[in-house]
């Protein structure tokens, strides 16, 4: 999620990262038709930004320069294309945390903390529109995949704030070529027992709530810009919610051109006990009526993953972004009664247009 952006010419280069964060189902009949054989899904729903997350979510475009395993810069009008691909981003819940998906956390963000690092005149100024689908579990563990669909907003005022589909209305309170931490609030569309009757009869639902994350990026260098990602992430007025957070390392790929920008890295995720029992715990009422065994999960790791994303400027204003992503489930989480599934795939499409 999402939430990554690259492009790096020897001269100048645009990485942009600006994309919903909605796992998309297979676009052409060929992979639905081998997905179907994977993955049982019982229903399509459109949702106007239900991402695992909490909501589509967008990127950025970021300018880097003088990466050697980038094209150089063309001359002439392309110069003037390069220039024009800035950065986007959006409004919602991806970091958020409130159902874990296999897009990696940084897939919300993508190439937002390079920006500074590349691009030293930040616009004062950025909109982004477009809309997207995602294709990824009804809920962390679950077997059965959902299709959803939404737009996507990006609007941000400098390097200061935001407002996205993909990071929720934010501030960025620190503000530094390499290091870049703030404030964000976004909103989670929790999990719902009638969407898996089978499985989660007898749980409560997890409702929907505002969440509170907080965010820090890290840069490396202009010559090795391996971005360092840590969030922390807590609901608000829905009970006893815990915290959860993620580790996440991303790098611009090697055949990424001014046109083509391509981002991977690793994350791990924590949560919190309460967190984890919120969503991966069995109690003796919830045992009697599931047929489930009680379970207590206990604070740790519950997960980690790898996150691919590519982001193609059609033109300078028209871009398509695709995301995918693996995720496994670890410890508490890999052994609850409730997961059907310790490992799942996503994937995520999108088109936007930036003014």
């Amino acid at each position: 999620m999402s939430g990554f952006g690259t492009g790096l010419p020897l001269s100048l280069v645009p990485t942009a990262a600006t994309a919903l964060h909605m796992r998309p189902d297979t676009h052409d009949s060929a992979r639905i038709s081998a997905q179907q054989q994977i993955w049982r899904r019982p229903r399509m729903n459109f949702q106007c930004g239900a991402t695992p997350h909490g909501v589509i979510s967008a990127r950025r475009a970021v300018v880097l320069k003088d990466l050697p395993w980038i094209s150089r810069r063309p001359s002439g009008s392309s110069a003037t294309f390069f220039s024009l691909a800035l950065l986007l981003m959006c409004f919602g819940n991806r970091s958020i945390a409130q159902t874990p998906s296999p897009l990696q956390e940084w897939q919300y963000v993508n190439a937002v903390p390079l920006m500074p690092v590349f691009q030293p005149t930040i616009p004062e100024t950025t909109l982004l529109l477009g809309a997207g689908g995602e294709d990824r579990p009804l809920y962390d563990g679950a077997h059965n995949y959902r299709f959803v669909g939404g737009p996507i907003f990006d609007l941000r005022y400098r390097d200061i704030a935001f407002f996205s589909t993909g990071e929720g209305l934010g501030i960025n309170l620190v503000r530094g070529t390499n290091l870049t931490a703030g404030l964000a609030v976004a909103y989670d569309f929790g999990r719902k027992s009638s969407d898996d009757i089978s499985n989660l009869r007898g749980f409560p639902n997890i409702g929907r709530a505002p969440v509170v994350k907080l965010f820090a990026n890290y840069v490396v260098s202009k010559d090795f810009p391996l971005v360092i990602r840590l969030d922390a992430r807590q609901s608000v007025g829905r009970g006893t919610d815990g915290v959860v957070g993620d580790l996440s390392a991303y790098f611009p790929l090697p055949g990424s051109s001014p046109r083509l920008i391509m981002l991977a890295g690793p994350s791990v995720t924590w949560g919190s006990q309460k967190y984890l029992e919120r969503r991966f715990g069995v109690t003796p009422a919830e045992s009697a009526v599931s047929g489930h065994p009680e379970f207590r999960p206990t604070a740790g790791v519950s997960g980690a993953g790898l996150g691919y994303s590519a982001t193609y400027f059609v033109t300078p204003h028209w871009l398509v972004e695709v995301d995918a992503a693996w995720r496994r489930l670890l410890k508490s989480a890999e052994d609850s009664p409730i997961t059907e599934r310790d490992s799942s795939a996503a994937g995520a499409f999108s088109v936007s247009y930036k003014w």
